[in-house]
């Protein structure tokens, strides 16, 4: 699949950021639960933290596969990057999309720049793949909504400075839920501490909880009771993105593999004259680019104008699902080395199971693929 000019230009770009500026932050990031944020204000200055945004509120605007594109090179440095950009971006695209003009303005030129930091919290301890059965609840009260409950798995918890939240007006009405922007300073947000996690460790992931956090009716995003649509509708062009990070992760791991078989001798030749590794090998570059194919498909559709809900759930379906087995055997090509942290693509296997479950669980994938072949 040809690139435009442009796109190869952007990235080749952020190859050479990744490979220069958020690998060898990576191992330190991972071992000390530490997001990176001068790799954040490089982003910045690559205007990358604008990606989605319009180009009238000072953002880059760019379409689907070019947005693919970065989150692919920026996994294949440090997926942890990748997802606290696509989230910011998850942020913008909702206000951008579903606020007015006041929203717009007040938010996204700031953040543009890449402060502040922008968070999207829809899951709950109880409602994950269920969103419609959340129990945070917004109640109007005059000129304010007032915030009680829980939000979990919150990327970019702590970091942010914004979070687009997903409420009911109504807690015993599914119908209810709405999508508000609450400032990070609003009294009655208390952040939790950081999730202690088995891979994306340099992420910043937290739990929220409101307890009679109160905003102005302003802050409201969509019309009552029009969140959960907005939501669904962003989070389709959420999984290209996460199809792609698991894409970059994966190749990540093959380039290791592939220079560490040409470069480890035993009984007297590189393994990678071993059928076994061999194959090993084109197992891994098949499943990588069968992952790229896919995703790239949804991308283009959703240039297009297409219908993509689809696309875009097969797409993360195999890419995730490869992308797993891919840092596995990247782990057992390098052997004693691969199971420590000194052979580098241990984090690649811990990270990269995280892509099956976020932003939709393999098995959602696959209930939206069922659902358009039945319906």
């Amino acid at each position: 699949m040809d690139l435009t000019a442009e796109q190869r230009a952007i990235r080749d770009t952020v190859r050479e950021f990744a490979r220069e500026e958020i690998r060898p932050e990576a191992e330190r990031a991972d071992r000390e639960e530490r997001f990176p944020e001068d790799v954040w204000d490089g982003l910045a200055d690559l205007d990358m933290t604008g990606l989605t945004t319009p180009e009238a509120y000072g953002g880059f605007d760019a379409d689907s596969l070019t947005y693919s594109l970065v989150n692919e090179e920026l996994a294949g440095g440090m997926l942890a990057v990748a997802t606290a950009l696509s989230v910011h971006c998850l942020a913008t695209s909702c206000i951008a999309e579903f606020g007015d003009e006041r929203h717009r303005e007040r938010w996204l030129p700031e953040m543009v720049d890449g402060r502040p930091v922008g968070a999207f919290a829809l899951s709950e301890p109880h409602a994950g793949s269920n969103p419609a059965a959340m129990s945070t609840e917004a109640r109007r009260e005059g000129d304010s909504y007032v915030i009680n409950g829980d939000k979990q798995w919150i990327t970019n918890g702590e970091r942010s400075g914004v979070i687009v939240l997903f409420a009911k007006t109504d807690r015993e009405d599914d119908r209810s839920i709405t999508q508000f922007l609450v400032p990070k300073d609003t009294e009655g947000l208390e952040v939790g501490p950081t999730e202690d996690k088995l891979g994306l460790r340099a992420s910043d992931t937290t739990s929220l909880t409101f307890d009679d956090a109160r905003i102005p009716v302003e802050n409201r995003l969509t019309e009552e009771g029009r969140g959960l649509s907005a939501a669904l509708s962003i989070l389709t062009g959420g999984r290209i993105a996460i199809a792609s990070q698991a894409v970059g992760l994966a190749q990540h791991a093959l380039d290791e593999s592939l220079a560490y078989a040409q470069d480890r001798e035993q009984f007297g030749d590189a393994i990678g004259e071993i059928q076994t590794i061999r194959h090993k090998l084109a197992e891994m570059r098949t499943k990588t680019q069968a992952g790229r194919l896919l995703t790239r498909d949804a991308a283009r559709r959703a240039d297009r104008g297409e219908e993509h809900r689809e696309a875009a759930s097969m797409a993360k379906y195999v890419a995730s699902e490869n992308a797993v087995d891919v840092a596995s055997e990247a782990v057992q090509i390098h052997g004693g080395y691969g199971y420590t942290t000194e052979g580098g693509v241990e984090r690649l296997y811990r990270d990269a199971k995280i892509t099956t479950i976020y932003e939709g669980t393999s098995n959602i994938q696959k209930n939206v693929i069922a659902r358009e072949l039945l319906d």
